[in-house]
């Protein structure tokens, strides 16, 4: 079984390595504007103090995972290769990314001015949020490019859904997990919205997860119509750990994600990466078996643009819209793991690595 597994995983790879991007930013394509929106998960970016408001204890110099200034001075180093390398490969610095599995703004502050990615001049959205172990998610954007007009934490509620909840008024009422961030801002005189997620994760089992997630997916739907109902004519991105892949419910159903461009109304999102995922392409591993759950999903105005407007630019050769940057450097090269992300901790062990998801984009054009 292990043996088949690594067999598959070589398979995928390959096909990931054969990935042809089409110039992207400082390309060939004169007079086109080009902008890449991405998403990374960190992986439990930590700093080493304790907040008495945080579960953040195993992540301390005398914690479990004896979390030292070393470690993470490290773990900042190789957030900002990635960064810097997606640049590199690109021609351009992201002009929108999300990010998950933060403590605070403290470690983005430190994370944005490493020396590799400084030069960016990203600034920094985010709130504390009310999970219970203490991770947000937040936006970084260059002020050169994006717009800032207004941000909003959105509560993960009960209430106004409708979806039946196996979980009980008890279990609702001790829930806490990520707030979902909207960011409101203007491209090249363009409104757009940005939604930054990480839906509850599949810990536990699917029992009432599901659910959770479903209603995640739920919650992002319903202010986006909203939003496209302030704003016509607005681009949305919806974007995050979903813990999901695009073709389970939360993004099928309730986020209405679908495959392909011409089935898309003003109801609907399209989901860049549903192709990609039965294709073969991956962002994590988890027994053997590859998901994306890093995803990406874009509204009706950004999948079927009107003319002058921004839209999505395809970066594969057989015509994805997607991009799971799975580098050399970020992928295990060796051991039980191989061809797998290079995580930061393996069975308790820091091994210095970056991730264990790969991080996604997408690149909008006019």
């Amino acid at each position: 079984m292990v043996v088949a597994q690594q067999d598959n995983m070589k398979r995928i790879l390959i096909i990931l390595a054969s990935l042809v991007i089409f110039c992207t930013c400082a390309d060939a394509q004169k007079g086109k504007k080009n902008y890449v929106v991405g998403f990374y998960n960190l992986e439990n970016l930590f700093d080493t103090y304790n907040d008495p408001a945080k579960n953040d204890e195993e992540f301390l110099p005398e914690g479990r995972n004896k979390w030292t200034e070393a470690k993470y001075q490290k773990k900042l180093q190789n957030m900002a290769k990635v960064i810097r390398s997606m640049k590199d490969e690109n021609g351009a610095w992201h002009a929108l990314l999300g990010v998950s599995e933060i403590e605070n703004r403290l470690v983005l502050e430190d994370l944005v001015m490493e020396p590799q990615i400084a030069e960016a001049n990203y600034q920094i959205i985010h709130y504390d949020g009310p999970d219970r172990r203490g991770v947000d998610v937040a936006l970084l954007y260059k002020p050169e490019v994006f717009t800032f007009l207004d941000s909003e934490s959105i509560p993960f509620t009960f209430e106004g859904s409708s979806i039946d909840f196996i979980m009980d008024q008890e279990g609702k009422d001790y829930f806490r997990t990520r707030d979902i961030l909207m960011v409101h801002g203007l491209i090249d005189g363009e409104h757009f919205a940005i939604y930054v997620a990480h839906l509850p994760s599949r810990a536990g089992g699917k029992k009432g997860g599901n659910q959770l997630r479903d209603r995640g997916g739920e919650i992002m739907y319903e202010h986006a119509m909203m939003m496209q109902e302030k704003y016509p004519g607005i681009k949305i991105v919806c974007m995050g750990d979903m813990n999901d892949n695009p073709t389970d419910p939360s993004m099928a159903e309730y986020l209405h994600g679908r495959e392909f461009t011409a089935d898309v109304t003003d109801a609907d999102f399209f989901s860049p990466f549903t192709s990609m995922l039965k294709a073969g392409f991956g962002s994590l591993a988890y027994q053997g078996v590859w998901s994306i759950y890093d995803l990406l999903l874009v509204n009706n105005a950004l999948a079927n643009p009107q003319d002058g407007t921004f839209g999505l630019r395809q970066l594969h050769k057989k015509g994805y819209y997607g991009r799971v940057y799975n580098a050399k450097f970020l992928t295990n090269q060796k051991g039980q793991y191989k061809g797998t992300p290079f995580r930061t901790f393996s069975n308790g062990a820091f091994i210095g690595g970056y991730s264990d998801h790969y991080p996604t984009y997408i690149v909008i054009t006019k």
